[in-house]
């Protein structure tokens, strides 16, 4: 422990670790004051092999990012020394033999023994379980023999001392690699957990190949501070065949009835003896029933399988759902929708779904509803249980990506129309007269390209919407990859706008591939995007939409896969342009003249960029949720609790309590917050009652709404999204007049003058929908604002599939002329595989970060079970963090900025950083000095004077 001691005594923070305690008091103030931490340096690990070609289990995830260097040291930052990674093809180090293609890490420049390379892991570990430590090193130098190389944790308590703990150490030298192995444990959770590797003397380079921190003690390991409660896999379902009758099972507002057959013998169970029907039902929500009161368990995830059909009221089928109605314990009341299957009276059929309860309710109870009054519910048997743990997934192999080459045949139309076929009876023709030059969007993606031909298909005679030029792609599409779809289009004469569209025929079913409002004789880029992700037996694309007997003219049609690493490098180059600052600290106090030479250290804290995401109140009642949603978001919106429908389901019954708590919640935590949605224009989303009402009555009732909301609420919501959706529904507008939106606008910035008033729409940034394109969205805002509309921000929702860069970009862009701020307001993305998912992740906000118009990036969710949208979660039901949140998490390092070195002789130092709240270390030969500081945005250097 000597090299060690005073490894550590040279950082002049070293503290003891106290004796492990068995227990302790779970209050804030001891686990901040009173750490208890333990290790042990003499873990024996059974599955790592020499010289570091195999590291670790894989039964237990890897929370170390970028964990061998294949992406730089992207996640890792030296600690007051110089790092880089090379190739093992490079012979940096002739004596350290690595495999072909792998690369290592060089850790250099080291001035004590304590500096190495670190990595924060806070989000990757929790208090309680033991971790354990695998890193394959070496080391380079002018030293002879070996030198020892260390396995360390940093642990930050807000309010009270950094404490330093010993994992491992481990002798190594120049001629081969060593395995550094090790445990930890943390009793109590830090802020803030930094793992670094350090310990070489001064001079000596660390190198380091591979380093694996897992969880073997507990498969639920996991990174949002949660491990779940194991359990076992009975049903918690009663009497699940019906063998003891209708025991335990009883009518929802109807009667329920066990048979062993019915109709005659037609109908009869797909299994067991008997099933059950729920009869005599006069409401979609009458049904069969089981209280599970005591046997669901909160937090858990439990899935749901049902075999299920209908019979009666002459009704083949219908939509029939699976329903958990819960009643917490101050006795609210909350139905949850598990799963809905098409039934039919024909066959048996499984309604499978998931869900999982946040608090502790006083009564929970499923049921099945849905059909038609008069129709029977029959059920044969229900299962539910604890859900399994899916399989770690792995990321798609995709082989000659071929990025950027047309997997289109004869686009030039060099050879006549061959490789493409008339869908339908219309005529096609090669003319010359389009466009030479590549759409914009396309050569964004593609950079110089040479000239089109200037040839174009001309298609006549169409007598349906659909008729147009085809051609069959089956064996050129890859599954996974995301491909972008660019054209010109033009059309004949025509009586008013026509659509066309560019589409895949899958299987059979219809993929947007990009879509445009034409309405003059001019050439029109068309863009979109799609991916496959299930193999299919027939692709087709084809281009399709004006109305019988216009005539449609396509030419340079482009479908390729595109880089989006090669997208992302321009990105960064762009982003470190926008959301960086150049800042110079200038030193100054009584011995100022003694700085010269001081080592100081910069570590930003947070970036100030608006990161958000939508929320409910039933989230809060889940500690684990609520913690991830605290430690890595800024803002918050409310996934419903703001919406009229919810805060006056019944006209005069108002219900704040919910908006209320989560305010509060964010007010506490330090959460701004937007308001979504005072009004919202789609039909389908407005409450019965309010569509009942008479014109007056309906105009007294939204100016009851707009004063009752913005006076309740003045001045806490930093946005209002006013009227949302404007430019797909048009409720108010139709009852009340063009004027009403206005009006909406004008009045709720009266009520309450503070918050920016947004306009909000989904599918404005990806090529896919006419009635929102981004031409469309500027001249709607123009309209409001010349009628007198205080629009003063534009929110994209981000609803998206498969996003391509350039085409988002175009869209910002475009809308950018307004000169208002702009918003993503609902990203989410969805994909069943968690790869391609991060990716399309790291696409949006990689492309919303990197925009000088955007001012702002909001989730649509993060937490399984949670959003609307299947396959879009960042974190899993349970708790564990997903590929997804994952690449969220890493970007969100990756745009914190740190630097160190040494104050020069005008007692200044430079650097340049992110936007956002920044903590400086002054550390002399008798003092460490910490100072704070803020980095805005400006165009301008940013000179900020420290006085020690």
């Amino acid at each position: 422990m000597k090299r060690l001691l005073a490894c550590s005594f040279a950082r002049r923070l070293f503290k003891p670790r106290t004796q492990h305690s068995t227990h302790f008091q779970e209050s804030k103030d001891s686990m901040e004051k009173s750490p208890i931490i333990t290790a042990n340096n003499n873990f024996d690990s059974q599955s790592s092999k020499e010289n570091g070609k195999e590291i670790g289990s894989d039964a237990a995830t890897n929370i170390v990012l970028n964990h061998e260097f294949s992406d730089g040291l992207n996640s890792w930052q030296p600690n007051c020394c110089d790092a880089f990674v090379v190739p093992a093809s490079s012979g940096y180090h002739k004596g350290l033999t690595t495999e072909e293609g792998c690369c290592y890490a060089v850790v250099t420049n080291r001035k004590e023994c304590w500096q190495g390379l670190e990595q924060d892991i806070t989000s990757g570990v929790s208090a309680g379980l033991t971790y354990t430590v695998s890193a394959c090193v070496g080391a380079s130098g002018t030293f002879q023999g070996s030198v020892d190389v260390l396995a360390t944790l940093k642990l930050v308590y807000q309010n009270s001392e950094t404490n330093y703990l010993f994992i491992a150490k481990k002798s190594a030298s120049k001629e081969c690699w060593e395995i550094l192995e090790g445990l930890f444990s943390l009793s109590t959770m830090p802020d803030q957990v930094i793992f670094y590797l350090e310990g070489p003397p001064a001079g000596a380079d660390l190198l380091i190949k591979s380093v694996v921190i897992t969880c073997p003690s507990s498969t639920a390991c996991d990174s949002s501070g949660t491990s779940s409660v194991s359990t076992d896999d009975d049903n918690i379902i009663v009497n699940p065949q019906f063998d003891d009758g209708l025991n335990s099972w009883s009518g929802r507002g109807c009667k329920v009835v066990s048979h062993d057959s019915m109709a005659d013998g037609k109908i009869t169970p797909m299994s067991g003896k008997y099933f059950a029907s729920a009869t005599e039902r006069t409401q979609t929500w009458n049904g069969i029933q089981q209280d599970i009161t005591g046997r669901v368990k909160r937090k858990l995830a439990y899935e749901v399988t049902a075999v299920v059909r209908i019979y009666g009221n002459n009704v083949t089928n219908a939509d029939l759902r699976g329903t958990l109605y819960v009643k917490a314990a101050d006795n609210r009341e909350r139905y949850i929708g598990i799963a809905s299957v098409q039934a039919t009276d024909k066959d048996w059929v499984k309604l499978q779904g998931k869900f999982l309860i946040n608090d502790s309710p006083s009564q929970v109870v499923v049921f099945l509803e849905g059909p038609p009054p008069g129709t029977d519910i029959l059920l044969n048997n229900c299962v539910i249980k604890h859900a399994s743990k899916a399989p770690p997934p792995s990321p798609p192999v995709i082989e000659d990506a071929a990025f950027g080459v047309n997997i289109v045949t004869n686009t030039s139309l060099n050879d006549g129309t061959n490789g493409w076929f008339p869908l339908g009876n219309c005529t096609m023709s090669v003319q010359t007269g389009s466009p030479h030059i590549m759409p914009p969007m396309a050569r964004d993606s593609l950079g110089a390209h040479e000239p089109l031909s200037g040839r174009y298909i001309l298609v006549t005679n169409r007598t349906q919407n659909w008729m147009g030029p085809a051609q069959m792609i089956t064996d050129k599409v890859k599954l996974y990859l995301t491909y972008q779809v660019s054209a010109w289009v033009k059309i004949g004469q025509a009586s008013g706008p026509q659509s066309v569209n560019v589409a895949l025929g899958v299987d059979g079913q219809w993929v947007n591939g990009g879509q445009i409002e034409i309405s003059d004789d001019r050439w029109h880029e068309i863009g979109g995007s799609f991916r496959i992700e299930k193999q299919a037996a027939k692709v087709m694309v084809y281009i399709q939409g004006p109305a019988a007997g216009v005539d449609l003219m396509v030419a340079g049609l482009q479908i390729f896969p595109v880089d989006r690493r090669a997208r992302f490098r321009h990105l960064k180059r762009q982003t470190a342009k926008i959301r960086k600052r150049d800042v110079m600290l200038k030193f100054s106090g009584s011995d100022s003249g003694s700085l010269h030479g001081t080592f100081i250290r910069v570590r930003q804290l947070q970036n100030s960029f608006p990161f958000g995401s939508a929320i409910s109140r039933t989230n809060m009642d889940n500690e684990d949720f609520s913690a991830f949603f605290v430690k890595n978001f800024n803002w918050a919106v409310f996934g419903n609790e703001l919406k009229w429908y919810w805060t006056e389901a019944q006209q005069g019954n108002f219900n704040y309590k919910d908006a209320d708590e989560l305010l509060d919640f964010c007010t506490k935590n330090n959460i701004q917050v937007r308001g979504h949605c005072i009004f919202w224009e789609v039909v389908g989303t407005v409450q019965a009652w309010v569509q009942s009402l008479n014109k007056n009555d309906l105009m007294t009732a939204v100016q009851n709404r707009l004063t009752g909301l913005l006076t309740r609420y003045k001045g806490k919501f930093e946005h209002y999204d006013v009227n949302n959706e404007m430019m797909h529904g048009s409720f108010y507008q139709d009852r009340l007049g063009k004027e009403i939106r206005v009006n909406m606008f004008k009045t709720a910035r009266q009520l309450d003058p503070s918050p920016i008033l947004f306009v909000n729409d989904y599918h404005v940034e990806d090529g896919s929908d006419t009635r929102s394109s981004p031409e469309k969205y500027i001249e709607h805002i123009l309209d409001l604002q010349e009628h007198g509309a205080p629009v003063g921000g534009i929110g994209i929702q981000g609803h998206i599939d498969s996003p391509v860069g350039p085409i988002v970009c175009s869209a910002l862009d475009k809308l950018g002329i307004l000169g208002l701020p702009i918003w993503f307001t609902e990203v989410d993305v969805s994909s069943g595989n968690e790869y391609i998912r991060a990716d399309d992740l790291e696409v949006m906000l990689r492309e919303a970060y990197a925009h000088p118009a955007v001012e702002g990036i909001m989730l649509w969710g993060f937490w399984e079970l949670f959003m609307s949208r299947p396959n879009a979660h960042l974190v899993n039901a349970e708790g564990d963090i997903n590929e997804a949140g994952k690449r969220y998490l890493a970007l969100k390092h990756e745009w914190l900025s740190h630097s160190h070195g040494h104050i020069d002789e005008q007692g200044q130092f430079s650097f340049s950083g992110f936007h956002g709240s920044y903590e400086v270390e002054v550390i002399t030969v008798s003092k460490k000095i910490t100072k704070k500081f803020v980095v805005d945005k400006d165009d301008g250097a940013l000179l900020i004077s420290i006085d020690l």
